[in-house]
């Protein structure tokens, strides 16, 4: 087995990544990144900047968020303590599957990553307390080419699996998606 397998998940650019653990009695260890694996795989992937979030409470949601051109970004997000509830949503314009969104449960030690493509907003519900997550990301962060969508958009529908315990202000002020939203142009 390579030490990282990417499985594609049922949004295009929208991967799982297994990776190979090896433990012994020290304890463990797990390639989260390599760029030659995704490479090899279609994805080209260089490292611009990592962030790592804690979520205290159960319940709590952060998200939706997304950058546009020329700051579009890839993400890779691994949760190193807790479990997630992570959620994609598609907002490329002229996407077979524009605004669907697709959600896999990430698990503290489970040797699994999702990628995201540029082009699907991300956010997440915190499963357990003190939740925390590894991001790595392709672009910088910029505020003036961020996006966002509201977690509570009808159109989206999307399914949380908790009542959405705790959302910060900011992501509060987050719009529905309207009529004259025609997606990212990538």
């Amino acid at each position: 087995m390579s030490e990282l397998s990417l499985h594609a998940l049922p949004l295009k650019g929208l991967w799982q990544l297994q990776h190979a653990r090896h433990s012994d009695e020290r304890g463990g260890f797990a390639r989260v990144f390599c760029q030659a694996s995704l490479a090899s795989a279609g994805v080209a992937m260089s490292i611009r900047q990592i962030n790592h979030s804690v979520t205290r409470q159960r319940g709590a949601v952060r998200g939706l968020h997304y950058q546009v051109p020329p700051q579009a970004e890839y993400k890779l997000i691994t949760c190193l303590r807790g479990e997630v509830w992570d959620v994609a949503v598609d907002v490329r314009a002229g996407s077979s599957t524009f605004l669907h969104w697709h959600a896999e449960r990430l698990c503290a030690g489970d040797g699994r990553s999702l990628l995201l493509a540029p082009g699907l907003a991300h956010g997440f519900q915190a499963l357990s307390d003190d939740a925390e997550l590894l991001y790595l990301h392709s672009a910088d962060y910029s505020p003036a080419h961020e996006g966002a969508l509201s977690v509570h958009d009808p159109r989206l529908a999307i399914e949380w699996p908790l009542p959405i315990a705790q959302l910060s202000a900011r992501d509060q002020q987050h719009p529905f998606i309207d009529a004259s939203f025609a997606g990212v142009a990538l």
